[in-house]
């Protein structure tokens, strides 16, 4: 931050890995890109797999599982609807951008995941009161073992690759390929189980799959919800901007408010500074452009708005 004050803007390494390497942020996003191809194609073919394995062993639990990719493929075409509609701007439209595409997208994502498993959950529960339970070969035994461990490992594999990332969007594919990792092996476990010693742990592990898909992607919705309706920045980022306004310009007085809120996956930051009464519009207005320019550097800041007053005995801006 001091570096930043010195110079007026980011620092050398800061600003290569932000400007200057414009290679590398291709080759990025050109990764990015393949992570995402990668698993709509693996989520298509596992899927088709996954519904064989479904239709030979008749368990509740791989059916569960099988559900659950159907619906990756769902979501997987939400998530790439919001990043090309990221990618494509328009300024008469969305005058400040589409990142908010993005929780949004998460949260209609999360939700189709959660509402599977309660439907799977209800389910569940009423093969156990019906005490009904399919008949199981032991060559369909097999295929479904078979079936199961390839897309288990295949998913640990592309969660493994996603990983690497820090897009949000990407990251969420590896969570999905993680929670498919998690469902697959106790569908699997619960499916064989069933076959060889009681038949009721069968709808049981769809019930555990069910309640773990409900849990996890309801801490998700909340999660981005929190971050589309304004929700404070954390104490030390806020004291990181206290730092870089009051050394940005002698002339500065006071710093009457600053405030940083989530608005999407990035901050909007409003600052009030106290300038000379007497001094002349157009340094003031230099003053307070440069102190906007300077703050929307920060990687974590989308837009910087920077209100400038000659007092601050009055009440605070915008107070409801």
């Amino acid at each position: 931050m001091e570096t930043m004050n010195e110079m007026g803007c980011l620092p050398d390494s800061l600003t290569e890995v932000v400007s200057s390497s414009l290679d590398e942020m291709k080759q990025l996003a050109r990764s990015e890109r393949m992570a995402v191809h990668a698993s709509n194609a693996a989520n298509l073919v596992l899927f088709g797999a996954k519904v064989f394995a479904s239709i030979e062993s008749k368990s509740l639990a791989v059916i569960a599982s099988t559900l659950d990719s159907l619906l990756d493929l769902l979501s997987g075409f939400i998530l790439w609807f919001t990043a090309h509609a990221m990618r494509t701007p328009n300024q008469y439209h969305y005058p400040i951008g589409k990142k908010r595409m993005q929780p949004v997208g998460i949260i209609v994502f999360a939700s189709v995941m959660a509402t599977l498993g309660l439907q799977i959950l209800l389910e569940s529960v009423r093969e156990l009161i019906a005490k009904s339970h399919p008949e199981i070969n032991h060559m369909q035994e097999k295929w479904m073992i078979g079936i199961m461990v390839f897309v288990t490992v295949v998913k640990f594999v592309l969660m493994v690759y996603c990983r690497q990332f820090k897009n949000e969007i990407v990251r969420a594919y590896a969570q999905d390929h993680f929670f498919d990792v998690v469902t697959n092996s106790v569908g699997l476990a619960t499916a064989v189980l069933a076959i060889h010693f009681r038949w009721w742990i069968d709808p049981t592990g769809a019930i555990i799959i069910a309640l773990y898909t409900m849990s996890t992607w309801a801490r998700t919705v909340i999660e981005n919800v929190c971050s589309l309706i304004g929700r404070s920045a954390p104490p030390d980022f806020l004291a990181k901007l206290t730092y870089l306004i009051w050394n940005h310009h002698e002339e500065i007085q006071h710093i009457d408010t600053v405030r940083a809120y989530t608005f999407g996956s990035h901050y909007f930051v409003e600052v009030d500074i106290v300038l000379p009464e007497d001094m002349l519009l157009n340094k003031a207005h230099n003053i307070g452009e440069k102190l906007q320019e300077k703050l929307e550097q920060l990687p974590e800041v989308e837009r910087a708005f920077v209100h400038i007053d000659f007092e601050f005995t009055h009440r605070p801006e915008h107070k409801t």
